[in-house]
């Protein structure tokens, strides 16, 4: 989505795409007071020296800080020589963005397809955000093939302490992509109908099934529902949820829930879906979620346009479940 942030003019202004996140304090104080962030970068330091066991692409880029704004800026310029995700021996790669430990707050570009050495020249903006939070934090820059029926395939990532950036000038520099294990961000599939009336205002969400759900108890299996929140502005509305299927990591649910959403509201409305593992003993443990707005990642966002797109018409989508998404 496009921001009214600063462009900077030590970046590549001509044709670059703007895309601005506002910084907020987190409730983390503890991490905060401890240098470079404390133990839970212990293994990001040393990663980032690594050389990958497998090539997947090198990624350039070039980072600076505007002081009187407080505005860190990352222009993903260019990657060369990605891994082939596609059939056709291509990918349509996008680049994902944030800065760890706040993995809910991310930026993304836009998807460059069937390229394997894209262009983007797309500046991304992390806003109002303090020098000193900001070097405590660790850039983590993720490149992912956009998949429109399956889960987006990550191809390769790039960690930038950000203690170790001179911010007194651009600093600009290729670095090659470590490679992935797919395990690390399994949390399973779920495939979701979004259809929208416009004349009565009814948003039907279908839970349709999920697939290789992570296994949550010791078994290897899990008890998973569905939870659904219809948030306006930030706020839930509305709360709704499945039956339980118990043990089993591709449950069949084809279970039906309206909303009211006025068409002058859709802009600032977001459906959060959780998959949970229910738990008699403790706790329930919740799998992993999908938020499907105009807000939200380049495949949620293609799913809600197109449901927007065909009135009436229900629009299937699997979408890969993720550990971090609010909720």
């Amino acid at each position: 989505s496009g921001g009214a942030g600063r462009q900077l003019s030590m970046f590549r202004p001509n044709r670059a795409r703007q895309t601005v996140l506002t910084y907020s304090e987190t409730a983390d104080s503890e991490l905060d007071n401890q240098p470079n962030g404390g133990g839970l970068f212990s293994g990001l330091f040393a990663f980032t020296d690594d050389k990958p066991s497998s090539f997947c692409g090198t990624l350039h880029f070039a980072l600076s800080y505007d002081f009187p704004s407080q505005t860190f800026s990352c222009n993903v310029i260019e990657a060369k020589d990605l891994l082939a995700k596609d059939r056709g021996g291509t990918s349509d790669p996008y680049v994902r963005l944030c800065l760890l430990p706040e993995k809910k707050k991310k930026l993304e570009t836009k998807i460059i397809f069937k390229k394997l050495s894209p262009v983007w020249n797309e500046t991304l903006l992390f806003t109002g955000y303090p020098h000193e939070k900001l070097k405590k934090r660790v850039l983590h820059m993720m490149v992912l093939d956009y998949d429109k029926f399956s889960r987006d395939d990550p191809i390769g990532e790039v960690n930038i302490p950000l203690c170790e950036v001179d911010f007194s000038q651009t600093y600009e520099m290729w670095k090659d992509l470590n490679p992935i294990a797919k395990e690390k961000y399994r949390r399973g599939e779920l495939m979701v109908t979004l259809t929208y009336n416009p004349l009565t205002g009814i948003l039907t969400v279908t839970i349709v099934k999920a697939k290789d759900l992570k296994p949550m108890d010791i078994s290897g299996t899990s008890d998973p529902y569905v939870k659904i929140y219809n948030m306006h502005q930030g706020k839930r509305l509305q709360k709704v949820k499945t039956s339980t299927k118990y043990q089993s990591l591709n449950p069949v649910f084809d279970e039906n829930f309206s909303f009211t959403i006025p068409t002058h509201k859709l802009d600032d409305t977001h459906i959060v879906i959780t998959v949970m593992d229910k738990d008699l003993i403790k706790w329930n443990e919740k799998i992993g979620s999908v938020t499907l707005g105009k807000k939200s990642g380049q495949v949620e966002m293609e799913h809600w346009k197109e449901m927007l797109t065909k009135r009436r018409a229900p629009v299937s989508q699997w979408h890969c479940l993720r550990a971090d998404d609010n909720m």
